[in-house]
């Protein structure tokens, strides 16, 4: 029996495999004004962080049970931070912080649940600790074209977006009596591959039409780089940042959800141009901690550069961002906070 490469792909999970291909087509320049890096894509968590001293900082990291997450928080507790580590599982969140060696605290975060997500910000709020650095990393990859709904929205959406979305409001004072708060987003390349053509589907956020499992994952992601760009001009003016990037193509635990078929391709495309966790969260790391990038917010980051992605996209669309906030503020009403600038000396008892 033979089969030709088309079918090959097809079976491989030729969804992502035709992703990766399109993303390689695409150029990428420089973001002028921001510091070049000096690291690429082989750079890893632990060179990006070589040598700074972290302790008296306080992270928190959401996902951190396995792959990108876990890695991030063994970083960034090996450099001295304390960090809060988040789970959908209080029992797994404890097990992946007492393998990680440095001061760590789990706590429970289910971002499909609106409710959990509150009592967890709560719970982190009710720390008195400010919060130097806040890593947006958990997500949610679904592995069939069910389409399923989940607070009146597509489940991509309500998870990847609306849920942190939901979670930066509810901690963002911690981030304020923060030295310099930062907001790291993690998104994906899928938001410039698969993302809808016309963007952020305002009049069809349960995703009716012709559903697409890939396309609502990468319009998800699509909404998380919106976000942060909507939050970095709304935050202009004081000490914290929030930029996005794409972490690379990995075999995470974020494709357990999939198919064998689209498993399989996930691990062919991560073995031949894809990265190691450790690689994973070298970006993540450096937008955190790096002391160049004090001053750069609102930016989209690959291989631990920000970068101008060509072709046509959504990526830096202002008045799309802006509407997603308003649209975001309605659809979670219910569960945001007003927000108050505290004062900078309420630091004084928040250590």
């Amino acid at each position: 029996m033979t089969i030709d490469r088309r079918q090959f792909l097809r079976a491989a999970g030729a969804s992502l495999a035709a992703s990766q291909l399109v993303a390689c087509g695409r150029s990428r320049t420089p973001v002028a004004g921001v510091p070049d890096s000096g690291f690429n894509d082989e750079s890893t968590a632990e060179e990006v962080t070589a040598g700074l001293n972290l302790k008296g900082k306080y992270a928190v990291v959401t996902g951190c049970t396995s792959g990108i997450g876990l890695e991030t928080m063994r970083v960034l507790a090996a450099r001295g931070a304390f960090v809060v580590g988040t789970s959908r599982s209080m029992e797994r969140a404890e097990e992946a912080c007492k393998r990680v060696v440095g001061i760590t605290s789990p706590a429970r975060l289910d971002l499909s649940d609106f409710e959990s997500v509150v009592e967890c910000a709560e719970h982190i709020r009710g720390m008195r600790i400010p919060i130097d650095m806040l890593i947006c990393n958990a997500g949610y990859l679904g592995g069939s074209n069910d389409r399923e709904i989940v607070h009146g929205v597509e489940k991509h959406f309500a998870v990847n977006h609306l849920g942190h979305f939901i979670f930066v409001n509810r901690v963002l004072d911690r981030l304020y009596i923060a030295d310099q708060g930062r907001i790291v987003m993690t998104a994906s390349r899928t938001a410039y591959t698969d993302a809808p053509e016309q963007g952020i589907l305002f009049d069809d956020l349960t995703f009716s039409k012709g559903y697409d499992g890939l396309a609502a994952y990468g319009h998800s992601k699509l909404a998380v780089v919106l976000f942060s760009l909507a939050l970095s001009k709304l935050l202009r003016g004081t000490r914290i940042t929030t930029n996005s990037l794409h972490p690379g193509v990995i075999d995470t635990e974020i494709g357990r959800h999939l198919n064998p078929v689209m498993r399989f391709g996930l691990k062919l495309v991560a073995a031949v141009g894809g990265k190691t966790i450790e690689e994973g969260a070298a970006t993540g790391c450096y937008l955190a901690t790096n002391q160049a990038l004090g001053a750069v917010s609102g930016q989209y980051f690959e291989d631990c550069n920000a970068v101008i992605v060509g072709g046509k996209n959504h990526l830096y669309n202002d008045a799309m961002a802006e509407q997603l906030m308003t649209v975001s503020e309605a659809l979670t009403a219910d569960y945001l906070v007003e927000q108050k600038v505290p004062q900078h000396n309420e630091r004084s008892d928040a250590r």
